[in-house]
């Protein structure tokens, strides 16, 4: 399975732990458009009733901004950071014909997933100066991510059956060698409510993240809260299948509106998944 991953996102505000606006960051601004393939791999192995997958992302992208006030935006374009993941996942429930024709079996029931990724810090990263910094591509910092994912699918209740779905991620971050930050652990909640109808699937998502230990350089916490982080966003989310392609196009649009020590912001994510 492959496809096209395409996202796009811009802040709106950088605030401080009470989620106010930090002064000396009132007139910052910063954008970003990024994309490339999504692989994913299931081999024909049964482990423990389920299947194992393999996953891989490489982001390209384009990050245009300024931090401070008075000071021109200048626009930075590379590789990010690559993405490595592997799961295992098993579906118990069954495959229920759908009420149109062009449309898959809708699967009722329940979907387990339980995985581990990796980020590795090969993408573009530049710590010359602040600017630089925040126009980076990579963040030259490893990220290593258990997660556990249910989705469950009840029988016809509204239209052809409501998708409830969760997706929680630990990521483990390790200290950045360039600049002697390192980012303390962060706690990532995916979550989304949907609807089938025939081919399409609309509904609201979702995700909370919380930081659960301070931010630190060269040991030291950083004042005057550790920089602990907290977030959350929502938005809605879309899908069309196209069995005659064995393809499926897919969008989701969020907004922040709860923000502590991070930026609030808008992301607009499109993708296009191909099944060979």
């Amino acid at each position: 399975m492959a496809g096209p991953f395409k996202r796009g996102a811009a802040t709106f505000d950088f605030v401080d732990g009470h989620g106010n606006t930090i002064p000396a960051l009132k007139d910052a601004h910063l954008s970003k458009e990024v994309g490339g393939p999504f692989l994913y791999y299931v081999p024909k192995l049964e482990v423990l009733g389920g299947s194992i997958g393999f996953g891989a992302f490489v982001p390209l992208g384009n990050q245009c901004g300024h931090p401070f006030i008075d000071e021109a935006s200048r626009c930075t374009v590379g590789m990010g950071d690559p993405y490595v993941e592997i799961d295992w996942s098993r579906f118990f429930g069954k495959l229920r014909p759908s009420q149109f024709r062009d449309a898959y079996p809708i699967p009722e029931g329940l979907a387990v997933l339980i995985g581990s990724g990796a980020v590795a810090p090969i993408g573009t990263f530049d710590h010359s100066d602040p600017l630089n910094q925040a126009l980076s591509i990579g963040t030259n910092i490893w990220d290593f991510a258990p997660s556990i994912a249910l989705t469950y699918t009840t029988p016809p209740i509204l239209l052809e059956g409501t998708e409830i779905s969760a997706k929680f991620f630990w990521n483990n971050y390790i200290e950045n060698p360039a600049t002697h930050y390192w980012t303390g652990d962060v706690l990532n909640l995916d979550f989304a409510v949907s609807e089938h109808i025939g081919p399409l699937q609309l509904g609201v998502a979702g995700n909370y993240a919380v930081q659960t230990d301070d931010d630190t350089q060269s040991g030291i916490p950083i004042a005057p809260d550790g920089r602990r982080g907290a977030l959350l966003q929502l938005g809605g989310v879309a899908g069309y299948d196209m069995p005659e392609y064995a393809a499926s196009l897919k969008l989701k649009a969020n907004t922040t509106v709860f923000a502590e020590n991070t930026v609030t912001s808008w992301a607009v994510v499109l993708g296009w998944v191909q099944k060979f």
